[in-house]
């Protein structure tokens, strides 16, 4: 089973290496990253491998707005966020940026902030975090009721069951 796994994983990033080309950072991603970056210690914090990262943050134009680009080599995000920025900022001072559960749920395991962006809605989501969000956080009104918001607005574009255990 493990050589099983290994083999689909391994399949699964020589697939994303070979087709994933030329995308572009959605709207106000690049805007968003520029207005943080003074003041922040931005990482890329991702299930994708490594070098896809490197390859699309690079070409998209956002690479240098980052510290660090950790891929799955690196470990799962939860680790990544605790090595990253756990112990050396204050839980109101560590921000996670995500699309899925999984990104909040490793955000609340080390008691950080969690910023969704919403599935199909991404493009809102980014303009959102530019004209409100990073704001708030660094002026400390995100946590609350306004953090509280976006996660119940994220929640319910989640569907209550994911597509491959949903029943046709």
């Amino acid at each position: 089973e493990l050589d099983q796994a290994l083999e689909w994983t391994t399949r699964v990033n020589d697939t994303v290496h070979e087709i994933v080309h030329g995308l572009t950072p959605f709207p106000f991603v690049k805007e968003s990253l520029d207005a943080i970056h003074p003041q922040a210690d931005a990482l890329c914090v991702s299930a994708t491998p490594t070098a896809a990262l490197t390859r699309e943050w690079s070409a998209g134009g956002v690479k240098h707005l980052v510290r660090m680009i950790c891929g799955q080599e690196i470990g799962t995000k939860e680790l990544i966020l605790r090595n990253g920025a756990s112990g050396k900022y204050g839980n109101d001072k560590i921000l996670m940026i995500g699309d899925a559960p999984g990104d909040m749920k490793a955000a609340r395991a080390i008691g950080a902030l969690f910023f969704p962006i919403n599935p199909g809605h991404e493009e809102e989501s980014w303009e959102e975090f530019l004209k409100t969000g990073y704001e708030r956080f660094f002026d400390g009104t995100f946590k609350g009721p306004y953090e509280d918001g976006l996660i119940q607005k994220f929640s319910a574009y989640l569907p209550e069951l994911p597509p491959w255990k949903q029943r046709n």
